[in-house]
């Protein structure tokens, strides 16, 4: 669709072999109760249906303003970064192609960010859903946005509104970043003046497949948290430094390292990571019993009605 005013809102959609996912992201902004939008779809090198399944949605929503981009697989800094780079809106909101976002996302985040000149992004709460799970989603709150407990653990997740100029100022996202690139930027903004607003109610839909969210992040969470301080220097101790250019090194040098981290923000970062892989195991088991239950009332609701 050609349009000559410039939308408010550019969602960044990166699609890597996720075109069975993408039709849902993309209807869930389409419903969104927020309407001044624009989505810029970006195809990163992906072998199944995606570039097909992308061109459909555009070709049968002809009154959207809805764009594919298509490049050679790099990852998901650079596919967003491709993104943004083509958007016009003043803000960004960043989508994985297998997640899906609430229908007042938009108008909630966009009023703190229209309202607080000194605010950049806003983030939210989220529900973490399964396919085919018919227990309720779960709910995963998050606390009030402090830089300093920024630095501790991930405070915001990814696909938080924020301002086109914090993008713009920190450079993007950064693309040798294969895991953690989210807290990564985050922190960025952060040591740059950008501030943010929590709303705490969940507002985006985060899928959870195979064995658990964020499989990849959680495999390679030292590795990526010493990335995140060797970026970001200034903002951690210089023995948290020592310890993060020890680790990469041996990264390079030897798979096995030594994984006690000395810096007492990362441990107690390293914490919370445990109590939250608690948490989601007990909501499995919870999930478990819910099924069982069921299955028992079905059972004994047939049982009942053939008497």
């Amino acid at each position: 669709m050609s349009d000559s005013h410039e939308p408010a809102v550019s969602v960044i959609i990166p699609c890597y072999n996720y075109g069975c996912y993408l039709p849902q992201a993309l209807d869930s902004v389409l419903t969104q109760t927020f309407g001044d939008w624009e989505i810029v779809v970006v195809d990163d090198g992906s072998t199944d249906e995606t570039p097909t399944v992308a061109q459909d949605f555009i070709n049968d929503h002809p009154g959207q303003r809805i764009r594919l981009l298509r490049q050679t697989n790099a990852g998901v800094s650079a596919a967003r970064n491709a993104g943004i780079a083509a958007a016009t809106g003043r803000y960004i909101l960043p989508l994985d192609a297998d997640d899906v976002i609430a229908p007042t996302m938009l108008e909630k985040t966009v009023a703190i960010l229209d309202a607080e000149p000194d605010i950049a992004i806003a983030s939210t709460d989220l529900y973490v859903f399964t396919d085919g799970d018919e227990s309720p989603p779960q709910v995963l709150a998050l606390p009030p946005y402090e830089k300093e407990l920024l630095l501790q653990r991930l405070i915001m997740f990814y696909c938080s509104l924020y301002r086109r100029e914090a993008w713009e100022v920190v450079g993007g996202y950064n693309e040798r970043m294969r895991a953690g690139e989210d807290w990564d930027f985050w922190i960025g903004c952060a040591e740059r003046g950008f501030g943010a607003q929590h709303i705490p109610e969940p507002l985006f839909w985060a899928r959870n497949k195979d064995t658990g969210l964020h499989v990849e992040a959680a495999e390679n969470d030292l590795t990526a948290r010493a990335r995140i301080v060797a970026n970001h220097p200034t903002s951690f101790k210089p023995l948290t430094q020592a310890w993060a250019q020890a680790l990469l090194q041996e990264e390079q040098d030897t798979p096995e390292h030594d994984a006690r981290v000395p810096d007492e923000i990362l441990s107690r970062a390293g914490e919370m990571d445990q109590f939250l892989r608690v948490v989601m195991d007990l909501q499995r088991i919870a999930r478990q019993q819910h099924y069982h239950i069921r299955r028992l009332e079905q059972a004994l609701a047939e049982k009942a009605g053939s008497r």
